[in-house]
C-alpha cells in the first residue's frame, strides 16, 4: 500500500527510457486535488537519482535518467519523507517486452480488489524471473458510477483506482483510453475532464488519443472510440473525416516497428452478450489497421474475455476483448461466436499478460481463480495464446 500522510499518495504517471513523471496529491480533498492541474500538497521536495528537486506543483517530470535503470524516490515535506516508491526506466533497445492489459475495472467491488491483488502478485513473480512489467494498459470504463461517484471528482477515484492498484502505481504507469463510462456518452460530462487530468502518457498530457513506442520493438496507438464530448450532447469521436482519423492515417503511414498495436474501448469483433460489434461503426479504422501492419487490437466494453479468429474476415489480425477487470457478464455467447468470428472466450474476471519477443507474442489471461477458456463448443482452448509475427499481416 501507499505510505500515507492523511490521504496523500503518489503514482508513476509516465515513463520513457530517459524520464519519469511522478504525480502526487490528496484526492480526498475537494476540487481538483491530484493530477496534471491538481493542487498537489504544497511545497515538497522530490529526491531521486541523487537530486533534491523542490516543487509546489502536483507532478514533476525527471529527465536525464539512464535506460532500464531502477530509481528509488522519496517525496519530502518540511524535511520529512511522506511518500516513497521505486520505478525503473524503460530500455532503449530490447527484443523483449512485457505489459498488462485490463479493462472495465473501476467499480470498487471486492472482485476488482481481488484481481488487482493478483495483478500485483503476477508483476512481482515476473520481476523475480527477470521480466519487468513496463506498464498497464487500460482499455476503458475506468471509473463507474453509480451513487454519484461517476469519476467527476478526484475522490471518486480513491476506492476505484488509487487504493486497489496502490503498490503497482508506485512503480509502473497505467496508460488509459476512455470508455463510454468515462464521459457523457453514459455518465457525466465532467468525468472526461477529470479522466484526462488524472492520466498521463509518455508523450504528453491531456490527450484523448496518442501514440508511443518502446525499446524499438513495439508501438501503441491509443484511440478514443467513444461519443464523449467535453460540452454539448454526445457525438462520435471516430468519424472517417474527423480529426482523430486524420491523425491516425498520418501516424500509421510512418515506418512500422516490429509490433504495432491499437487500443480502443469498443471491440470491432465481439459475440456479446450485451453489445454489438463496433466494426460497422468504424470500418475505416479496420481498413487502416489491416493496411498498415497492426498486429493486434485490444478492447473492453464487453465484460468478459474474447479472442477473435485470425482469418480473412478479421484481416488476419488478432482482436482481443479484455473487459472484466471489475464488471462481469456471464451470459452465454457460444451461438454467436462463429458468425461473429470469435474463436475463444471466458466469462471470468481477468487481466492479460502480454509478452513480446522479436518474432512471437504470448498472451496469458490471469484471474484470482482457475481460468477456463473455451471455444464455441465448450471445449478448452489452450492458453497462453501464441502468435507468430510472420503469420500476421
Amino acid at each position: 500500500m501507499f505510505l500515507l500522510l492523511a490521504a496523500a499518495l503518489v503514482y508513476v504517471g509516465a515513463l520513457t527510457d530517459s524520464s519519469a513523471t511522478l504525480v502526487w496529491g490528496d484526492p480526498a480533498q475537494p476540487g481538483n486535488s491530484i493530477g496534471r492541474e491538481g493542487a498537489g500538497l504544497g511545497a515538497v521536495t522530490v529526491e531521486i537519482n541523487g537530486q533534491s528537486l523542490p516543487s509546489s506543483a502536483s507532478y514533476l517530470t525527471i529527465t536525464n535518467l539512464q535506460p532500464d535503470t531502477p530509481y528509488p524516490y522519496r517525496i519530502l515535506q518540511n524535511g520529512a519523507p511522506i511518500l516513497t516508491g521505486n520505478l525503473r526506466t524503460w530500455p532503449h533497445q530490447s527484443q523483449r517486452l512485457v505489459f498488462f492489459v485490463i479493462g472495465d475495472w473501476g467499480t470498487g467491488s471486492k472482485e476488482q480488489y481481488a484481481l488487482a491483488a493478483q495483478l500485483e502478485k503476477e508483476r512481482l513473480r515476473l520481476r523475480a524471473q527477470g521480466d519487468e512489467v513496463r506498464f498497464v494498459f487500460s482499455v476503458g470504463d475506468n471509473i463507474y458510477g453509480p451513487y454519484r461517484q461517476t469519476g467527476k471528482e478526484d475522490s471518486d477515484w480513491i476506492k476505484k483506482f488509487f487504493l486497489p492498484y496502490a503498490p503497482t502505481l508506485r512503480e509502473i504507469p497505467f496508460y488509459m483510453v476512455a470508455g463510454n463510462h468515462d464521459g457523457n456518452e453514459s455518465e457525466k460530462t465532467e468525468d472526461l475532464t477529470t479522466h484526462l487530468d488524472n492520466t498521463f502518457t509518455p508523450v504528453g498530457f491531456g490527450q484523448r488519443w496518442f501514440r508511443f513506442s518502446i525499446a524499438g520493438l513495439a508501438e501503441f496507438f491509443a484511440l478514443d472510440s467513444t461519443r464523449n464530448q467535453r460540452s454539448g450532447p454526445p457525438a462520435p469521436m471516430y468519424t472517417e473525416s474527423g480529426e482523430q482519423t486524420r491523425w491516425l492515417t498520418a501516424e500509421l503511414a510512418k515506418p512500422a516497428l516490429p509490433w504495432r498495436f491499437a487500443i480502443q474501448h469498443h471491440p470491432m469483433f465481439t459475440a456479446g452478450p450485451d453489445h454489438p460489434p463496433f466494426l460497422p461503426e468504424a470500418p475505416h479504422w479496420f481498413k487502416l489497421f489491416a493496411a498498415n501492419h497492426v498486429r493486434a487490437i485490444f478492447s473492453g466494453h464487453e465484460h468478459n474475455l474474447q479472442f477473435s479468429e485470425q482469418s480473412a474476415a478479421t484481416g488476419h489480425m488478432l482482436f482481443v476483448v479484455s473487459g472484466s477487470g471489475g464488471e462481469l457478464r456471464t451470459g452465454k455467447v457460444s451461438r454467436k461466436m462463429g458468425k461473429r468470428h470469435i474463436a475463444a472466450w471466458a466469462p471470468q474476471h481477468q487481466f492479460l499478460v502480454v509478452e513480446l519477443g522479436s518474432e512471437t507474442m504470448k498472451i496469458t489471461p490471469i484471474s484470482y481463480t482457475p481460468l477456463r477458456v473455451t471455444n464455441s463448443n465448450g471445449l478448452p482452448v489452450t492458453m497462453p495464446l501464441v502468435v507468430t509475427k510472420s503469420k500476421l499481416p
